[in-house]
């Protein structure tokens, strides 16, 4: 029986690829007054740390096509992207983060108890042991950034 989480991650999913129907590549790239990042910078880092989250900590390689970690890591932000690295479109987006959840699953599905050594503690104080917990604790993650994307695709109607 398929673990209850890969459901929930393939909901999630589903809704954050949604909330890109019918944004352009402008409106994409459109910072809202007040914040400093776009609704493609969302979808980036929702991508980029959920392959650090399945993959990094368990020691396989990710799937991070070139400079996506200078583009979308925590901390980053589109006001201030390298000149030398391409960004992508939003289709490739959508396109990585539906091959995502698969890639994910085939991976780690049979290891979500093992532990990780060491832990790792999120910038939010809570402190991650194994694949299941990772993934649990990227549904808040994810889910806070598909907020993010529909308040902005709001504000910028």
């Amino acid at each position: 029986m398929e673990h209850y989480l890969f459901k929930q991650m393939e909901f999630v999913r589903e809704q954050t690829l949604k909330q890109i129907e019918g944004v352009t590549e402008e409106i994409a790239d459109r910072i809202p007054k007040g914040f400093r990042n776009t609704i493609r910078w969302n979808l980036g880092h929702i991508y980029v740390v959920l392959e650090r989250f399945a993959f990094q900590y368990m020691g396989f390689p990710q799937h991070l096509p070139e400079g996506f970690k200078e583009l979308f890591e925590y901390g980053t932000s589109p006001l201030s992207y390298p000149a030398s690295v391409r960004v992508p479109t939003l289709h490739e987006l959508e396109t990585l983060l539906k091959e995502q959840k698969d890639r994910i699953h085939e991976a780690i599905a049979n290891r979500l108890e093992e532990k990780i050594v060491p832990p790792y503690t999120t910038s939010a104080g809570i402190t991650l042991e194994t694949p299941e917990q990772f993934l649990s604790f990227n549904l808040y993650h994810e889910g806070m950034h598909l907020a993010i994307i529909k308040l902005y695709k709001v504000l910028l109607s």
